[in-house]
């Protein structure tokens, strides 16, 4: 895997992917000046859920079950003092599938954050404690 990140005079910084696709990150480095696009911090958040939920994605289609849609609301605490790191996540996944049940789903969200979810796996190695819920709606 490779990528490059450049700063050209101004933010955002621009990573590009060896396949040529773009990230933005931003930040606040003038208070008087509003981020267009997410912070690297807000970013690996994000990439959290997103790990996850292509694991679940994948385990509730294995499970021959129709997804109809998935959402992830993530709730984080930062260390106070540098580096801010993520001391806790929490993770709330609301899934809408006319046949899944919670447990599927629960079965599912498990095995992605303590077996396959490499994001998962690196913030719990920094100490950063994962929580999660689920809920299921009928669709």
């Amino acid at each position: 895997m490779h990528a490059t990140v450049s700063f050209d005079r101004n933010l955002p910084l621009v990573g590009v992917n060896e396949k040529g696709q773009h990230t933005f990150f931003d930040g606040k480095l003038d208070p008087s000046i509003s981020a267009m696009y997410a912070s690297p911090m807000e970013i690996m958040l994000q990439s959290l859920a997103a790990c996850s939920m292509m694991d679940i994605i994948a385990i509730i289609g294995k499970m021959r079950k129709e997804l109809v849609t998935l959402d992830a609301s993530l709730k984080a605490v930062r260390a106070e003092s540098h580096p801010k790191v993520f001391t806790s996540i929490h993770v709330s996944f609301k899934m809408c599938s006319p046949d899944c049940t919670k447990a599927d789903l629960d079965k599912a969200v498990g095995l992605s954050m303590d077996k396959y979810c490499s994001v998962a796996a690196m913030l719990k190695a920094s100490g950063c404690k994962l929580t999660w819920d689920t809920e299921v709606v009928a669709g």
